[in-house]
């Protein structure tokens, strides 16, 4: 019999069962919402990396280009199975005057790369196959590509790429010319450059960067007196129309103007962003290194501090209107172009985090300015140099030195940085300093002969530095190469002989001006064989052969077809040793000589030099004590320099007891998640893998040629890849045709 209190007690005990299932259920629904939401963002969180991460979508690897990937799937522990999956050759190697500069790019499962005569292609990113390949087919010496921009708006998916002085926009996926671009998928380089550029060398050696439908890039040009303004451009994507034009050498009313004579923009060149671009795209800022004016070493023409060569340039990329400069060499003298992009990084600083610019140097130098400001964040010391003796120069009376970071490559080319190899190589080098200017940075150059050191191409160079956004940490290869110039007054130099042999004297006036610098005073060729003699040139090469070099430009040698007539013939007669020609020489055209040497005189300059000339010993490795090549790791946030370790091998000086000297390098590194450097660049003709904590080589790979590019860093389903355009041609070593990726083996 149940009583009234057993049924109140059952109805509880249920009401309670049934609060508590009604909890339970509660608690597991809600637990099953938070597990779902954990779910979804790690979901979006690995999309989102993939996304971001899985590709090479950019030059460097990103906007910013800091040379930096997240993939950790190669790591410490297991870089030393990386194996070769596949290697593509392009198949128009030139014999041992081609190079491969490219760090190409990766978008989804695709790789577009370019070739040694600057044919554009895509392959499969994870067999090496080929899918398409465009041939500019121009009648031109290819030069340096480093690579190229893809740009996508919906299915419009396009790469755009330079050859020459020709801008291409090619469909990014059957491979052909996009035929609303320009005029059938092609534009000029030249057009916002004004009409003096029109017959002037003018070429991009460096991909642009795109900015909502802007293509915005520099260009390489001239270092001589006949160089073409370094204006920056905006290009519109879609139609190849020029948007806006930023003057690195000022018009009048233009900010800078003043630093330069009344019309040094009608008649001055250089001042290029030929290294590439870096682009905030959040702030819509770009921010341009350029290089200096022309002519590089005498600047008697130019007086003045010569804004905007040798600076970072902020400038709204929607416009072209600069927000603040920063100049790193004032009325530079030295060649001290600004070598890459600067890195635009994240670090830590007197305890708050700052969006700053790290721009590295060919003297060795990183400044670092705030990204909002131009201002450094570290001081930077403005010291008096030494004045030039040179007729006419008016060198600055200071420059710039950063106090942190310290400097990443020697700054003092001093009796105790001379080689000591041997006693044969120190007493070999110690005779040619000794009479040589030597010491700091920024010793103006001379006829009495001046080290530069480092080099024209180092510390720093175009390969750029690979920025770590986890630890702050900057990741730079240096070289160590001093280079050795005298200076040839023209005037003194080139003495004008009786009326019969008047145009081969102004040939040779040409020559020097021009030409020397590259094949020599005497005509005798470089010591490494890149530029040849061109003595007894009659006995190898028709006038005929050598005209169309001259028009077209051969090898190393760009076109001079903006030589007019009459200075190609005077050119060939001293080439030849021709004492006349024909009757042009005897006094019935003496208007056509008068003519010649009033254009002549329009852009010489007043001095030459001897070349850029390496300073070797007797035995052709470099003139200072060893390292002669490095790889520093640099800590942004403190401004240190954390380790410093030899980037390179000579095998046959370890086998005699050297230690191990590091080579010359071309080509940057790249850092990854998985806490590694890969960097290839060195004479040795090695990719290596280091330990970015430590500085520890890990692993390396023979290349079959000179990897002097900067790698590529990508996944595809689930594979992690590096890819390297191995080039070779520099530094007297063979070319090659080939891109080579690595890769871990699949596990089945």
């Amino acid at each position: 019999m149940t009583t009234k209190i057993d049924k109140i007690n059952q109805d509880d005990y249920k009401s309670k069962m049934n609060r508590l299932l009604c909890l339970r259920a509660y608690i597991f629904i809600l637990c099953c919402i938070m597990f779902a939401c954990t779910l979804t963002d790690n979901s979006n969180e690995t999309i989102e990396e993939k996304k971001e991460y899985k590709g090479w979508p950019t030059y460097q690897g990103d906007l910013g280009r800091n040379q930096y990937s997240s993939l950790k799937q190669i790591d410490k522990a297991n870089v030393e199975r990386l194996q070769v999956v596949w290697n593509y050759h392009t198949g128009d190697i030139r014999g041992n005057r081609s190079q491969i500069q490219c760090n190409p790019i990766i978008i989804d499962n695709v790789l577009y790369g370019t070739s040694p005569k600057i044919k554009l292609f895509a392959l499969n990113a994870v067999t090496g196959r080929l899918l398409w390949e465009f041939d500019p087919d121009l009648d031109f010496a290819p030069h340096p590509n480093r690579g190229v921009t893809y740009w996508q708006s919906g299915h419009n998916m396009r790469i755009f790429f330079t050859a020459g002085s020709l801008l291409f926009a090619i469909n990014a996926n059957t491979g052909k010319p996009v035929a609303s671009f320009g005029t059938e998928g092609v534009t000029s380089l030249k057009k916002g450059l004004g009409p003096r550029s029109a017959d002037l060398y003018v070429a991009s050696t460096t991909p642009g960067v795109i900015y909502k439908d802007l293509l915005i890039i520099g260009t390489r040009v001239s270092e001589g007196a006949d160089a073409a303004p370094g204006y920056i451009q905006a290009f519109n994507v879609r139609t190849g129309n020029i948007e806006w034009v930023f003057h690195t050498i000022p018009k009048p009313g233009e900010f800078g103007y003043d630093t330069w004579p009344e019309d040094a923009y009608a008649r001055i060149g250089g001042a290029n962003a030929w290294a590439g671009i870096s682009l905030d795209e959040k702030r819509g800022i770009i921010y341009a290194p350029t290089g200096s004016a022309s002519f590089d070493f005498w600047g008697g023409n130019r007086k003045g501090a010569n804004l905007f060569a040798n600076s970072v340039i902020a400038i709204k990329a929607e416009t072209g209107e600069r927000v603040w400069h920063y100049q790193t060499v004032h009325h530079d003298l030295w060649d001290r172009d600004l070598p890459a992009p600067p890195n635009l990084v994240n670090i830590e600083h007197n305890g708050k985090k700052v969006d700053a610019v790290a721009q590295i140097t060919k003297s060795g130098y990183v400044f670092l300015l705030d990204r909002e400001t131009g201002v450094p964040l570290f001081e930077v010391e403005e010291r008096s140099v030494m004045k030039s003796d040179l007729r006419g120069e008016e060198t600055w009376p200071t420059q710039p030195f950063p106090l942190k970071p310290p400097p990443f490559a020697r700054q003092n080319f001093d009796q105790e940085n001379i080689t000591n190899i041997s006693p044969e190589a120190y007493q070999y080098v110690r005779s040619i300093w000794a009479t040589s200017r030597t010491g700091e940075q920024f010793i103006p150059p001379s006829t009495q002969g001046t080290i530069f050191f480092p080099g024209f191409d180092g510390g720093g160079e175009w390969g750029g530095a690979a920025f770590d956004p986890d630890t702050g940490i900057l990741y730079v290869n240096s070289n160590e190469m001093p280079w050795i110039q005298h200076m040839v007054d023209l005037k003194q130099e080139i003495k004008m002989q009786p009326e019969t042999n008047k145009i081969k004297d102004i040939g040779e006036r040409i020559y020097k001006a021009n030409c020397a610098i590259c094949h020599g005073q005497k005509r005798q060729g470089n010591r490494v064989g890149t530029y040849p003699a061109l003595s007894n040139l009659k006995r190898r090469l028709s006038k005929t052969n050598t005209l169309a070099i001259i028009n077209k430009g051969k090898g190393f040698m760009p076109s001079f077809n903006q030589f007019s007539t009459a200075k190609k013939k005077a050119l060939l007669s001293y080439l030849y040793d021709e004492n006349i020609m024909g009757n042009e020489a005897d006094g019935k055209n003496n208007n056509w000589i008068d003519a010649l040497n009033e254009e002549l005189q329009e852009f010489e300059v007043s001095y030459s030099h001897t070349g850029y000339n390496r300073f070797l010993d007797q035995e052709g490795y470099p003139a200072v004590k060893p390292p002669w090549g490095t790889l520093n790791a640099i800590d942004l946030n403190r401004g240190e320099i954390l380790w410093q370790v030899p980037l390179g091998e000579f095998s046959e000086l370890t086998q005699r007891g050297i230690p191990q000297t590091g080579t010359e390098n071309y080509g940057g590194p790249v850092v990854t998640g998985g806490g590694l450097i890969f960097i290839a660049a060195t004479k040795d003709e090695y990719i290596r893998a280091f330990d970015k904590d430590s500085g520890v080589e890990l692993w390396k790979h023979q290349l079959p040629a000179g990897g002097y590019a900067t790698p590529s860093v990508y996944e595809v389903e689930g594979q992690q890849y590096i890819v390297i355009a191995c080039g070779g041609g520099k530094m007297g070593t063979k070319s090659g045709d080939v891109y080579i990726a690595f890769s871990l083996p699949k596990s089945n």
